[in-house]
């Protein structure tokens, strides 16, 4: 791995005006108490994605996407930089632009949202074995047991559930039709819960 920074390719749908997501907006979502969050579709060399292996106690187990909620000040790509070496190890990649996004509606355990909007990036990366700068401990604490490079097919042959419920679908979609560093940029689609 090499000591190049994670730098954002020029992308105009990239918000680059920071939130404060302890405010704790209500907004057109019923009034509910939204989270701001990011995450990475982490794409290896070898078409691989990275995965982390979430166990809520009272929502059960599911792989999803590393990533997690902004901090107060923090644009997205600095929030996804962030989680990415924390939760991950991941210093050396290519974030490129955002290309899908997810609203999910359920109470968190503390109580201070009722829900969480994810702002989900592609992200570029060179193989390597996740090593987190957090340590277990605290990824448990978070509620993160695990970390796995899966492929499309093990995706779709698992018994397993993925966040979003339809990962498999929305995965096969972007490695049918990859997007290149030249494409214009679209709006995210909408992967669903």
């Amino acid at each position: 791995m090499t000591d190049r920074a994670i730098h954002r390719a020029s992308d105009p749908l990239d918000p680059l005006d920071p939130l404060d997501p302890l405010d704790s907006p209500r907004d057109g979502d019923g009034g509910l108490r939204i989270r701001e969050a990011v995450r990475a579709l982490i794409i290896g060399p070898d078409r691989r994605v990275l995965l982390v292996r979430f166990e809520f106690p009272d929502n059960g187990r599911r792989w999803a996407l590393p990533g997690g909620g902004l901090e107060p000040g923090e644009s997205h790509v600095d929030a996804l930089r962030r989680e990415l070496v924390e939760e991950v190890g991941l210093h050396d990649c290519t974030i490129e632009r955002q290309i899908w996004t997810r609203l999910h509606v359920v109470p968190f355990i503390d109580g201070r949202y009722d829900g969480q909007r994810e702002h989900i990036y592609l992200v570029r990366a060179p193989a390597f074995d996740p090593e987190p700068t957090l340590t277990w401990d605290q990824l448990n604490a978070e509620y993160v047991f695990e970390l796995r490079w899966w492929t499309l097919d093990e995706i779709v042959a698992s018994d397993e559930r993925f966040a979003p419920e339809a990962f498999g679908v929305h995965l096969h979609a972007l490695l049918l039709h990859p997007l290149l560093p030249g494409d214009p940029p679209n709006p995210p689609v909408d992967v669903g819960v």
